[in-house]
């Protein structure tokens, strides 16, 4: 697994564990929800400053973005369809 796709693996486990839309951290991290998307996707390479504001709208700390997924770990699972209030 390269390093765009860890960091995207993490970003969405950590951020639906945490129960948050793409669109309420995108608001919190002051960026555009298709960023957020593109991240998850591996499809967008972000900034050193970008995953500060990410880290520090999920409250956590960087290293947690580029832990390696155990083997038998499954893929995350997406929260469900629709707008969520935060």
């Amino acid at each position: 697994m390269d390093t765009r796709a860890r960091i995207a693996w993490n970003l969405r486990r950590i951020r639906t564990s945490k129960k948050i839309t793409q669109e309420n951290l995108a608001v919190d991290a002051n960026v555009d929800r298709t960023a957020i998307s593109g991240i998850e996707r591996s499809e967008y390479n972000p900034s050193v400053d970008l995953l500060d504001r990410l880290v520090a709208a999920l409250g956590i700390d960087i290293s947690e973005l580029f832990a390696v997924p155990a083997e038998s770990a499954l893929p995350p699972d997406p929260l469900k369809a629709g707008r969520k209030p935060k």
